[in-house]
């Protein structure tokens, strides 16, 4: 129980982005789906919903309406939307307590640029996941002689890759090393008003907002880290640059989409970053919730 209470306070934390009227209706589910909620999904036209490991439940059962998705966005900027301009140019803000909203709808542009949202049309309210220890079993085997492996963690979608890279930062960080983390898109510290809302350690360096690759090579130019972390390697230029990383002899952490070990040879630019050696373990998540399992692989000839 000592471990679900931590998970249950994200969840209330993530409840009071709510619309006041829907927040009754959330509190109402069992305790441990609590824990187990990934997100709320808030879709005009349609009744709100929970995400769970198993699909999308219903919480309530009015439609949701452009009042309410006006109301999220309020409530998660402190009614300043000024503050959450720049994110808002991506499809998301961050709110306190690290919780970060997608946002779906009709963007504004000027000069081809996006600047935001003319009408809004869906929020996912994602419920961050900070679970200290969650790498302790898996830790030992990434590591050799005090050394850690460049590690890349595979998992579908939603299936927790974020929270054990974010847990592997935070140890290696307090265990005495220089971390630099890319958090392109906020999901790792959470930065709001340049204070991480989520724990990644005491020596950890960060650049949230950037491209990734820009992030990469800012850290490796003004933070000297020992380690670089990234989440979701989705571009070629992602893999440049943690190229350019490896070169300098700094240690890899990312993340990537995938189910099981093949698909890195199946997309060309998973199967172009293991041939050149970038990653010398692999972590693959398989499973959801309390059933997740964590299996250490060796990345060498037999994959490539």
């Amino acid at each position: 129980m000592d471990k679900v209470i931590p998970l249950i306070n994200r969840y209330d934390e993530a409840v009071e982005l709510l619309p006041y009227h829907l927040r009754g209706p959330a509190r109402l589910i069992d305790e441990m789906d609590k824990a187990k909620a990934e997100e709320f999904r808030l879709r005009i036209g349609h009744v709100p919903a929970i995400v769970l490991p198993e699909g999308e439940r219903p919480f309530a059962s009015a439609p949701v309406t452009v009042k309410e998705l006006t109301a999220v966005l309020e409530i998660a900027s402190a009614a300043s939307a000024h503050a959450v301009r720049d994110s808002l140019r991506h499809g998301y803000i961050t709110a306190r307590g690290g919780c970060r909203i997608g946002l779906g709808g009709q963007v504004a542009a000027r000069e081809g640029e996006v600047t935001g949202f003319a009408h809004l049309g869906s929020a996912a309210i994602r419920i961050t996941k900070e679970i200290p220890g969650v790498a302790d079993g898996i830790l030992p085997q990434l590591k050799e002689r005090g050394v850690l492996h460049s590690t890349l963690i595979l998992s579908p979608p939603g299936g927790g890759k974020t929270t054990v890279l974010r847990d592997i930062i935070r140890q290696w960080s307090d265990g005495g090393r220089r971390v630099a983390v890319a958090d392109e898109r906020g999901e790792l510290a959470a930065m709001r008003d340049g204070i991480p809302q989520m724990d990644l350690g005491s020596r950890t360096d960060i650049i949230a907002g950037c491209p990734k690759d820009k992030a990469v090579l800012m850290l490796l130019k003004a933070m000297n880290p020992e380690v670089i972390a990234m989440d979701e390697i989705t571009a070629a230029a992602d893999t440049a640059a943690l190229e350019s990383a490896a070169n300098c002899g700094v240690t890899l952490l990312a993340t990537a989409h995938g189910h099981k070990w093949e698909d890195l040879l199946k997309k060309p630019l998973y199967r172009r970053m293991v041939r050149k050696g970038l990653f010398t373990r692999l972590v693959l998540i398989s499973g959801a919730g309390s059933g997740r399992a964590y299996t250490v692989k060796e990345l060498g000839g037999a994959l490539c």
